[in-house]
């Protein structure tokens, strides 16, 4: 199996697997900001010690800061629960960091539309 494949199976493994954890974890603090969690990628290292896991978060920027801090507190929990059930070497340290990916191509999205709206009523100007 070509090695760039079997790495891209086992980031999206664990990302369905850090998903599931969220919603099976019985902890009062993510019972209020589950749902607006989502982890949107995983990139493992070449070496497979390291998972970069990139999370969004439906809100604002600082609800994001918090959810990320809490996904760090519990990184235990979900590497014990990404060992049970991905059958692999050795389980990957979890990093998680904020994705603004989604936020920055809302706001692109934002500003586009303005542009066009502008245009559109300099157009009908003339």
């Amino acid at each position: 199996m070509n090695p760039e494949y079997r790495n891209m199976k086992i980031e999206n493994r664990i990302r369905e697997l850090i998903s599931e954890g969220l919603r099976k974890i019985k902890v009062p603090e993510f019972d209020a900001i589950r749902s607006y969690i989502v982890i949107s990628r995983v990139i493992i290292s070449k070496d497979k010690k390291y998972a970069d896991v990139y999370v969004s978060y439906i809100g604002s920027a600082e609800d994001r800061k918090k959810a990320v801090e809490l996904l760090v507190k519990y990184k235990g929990f979900f590497r014990k629960y990404i060992a049970k059930n991905l059958r692999i070497y050795t389980t990957p340290e979890l990093r998680f960091k904020e994705d603004i990916g989604i936020e920055e191509s809302v706001k692109i999205n934002k500003l586009l539309d303005e542009i066009s709206s502008k245009n559109n009523e300099n157009t009908s100007d003339n």
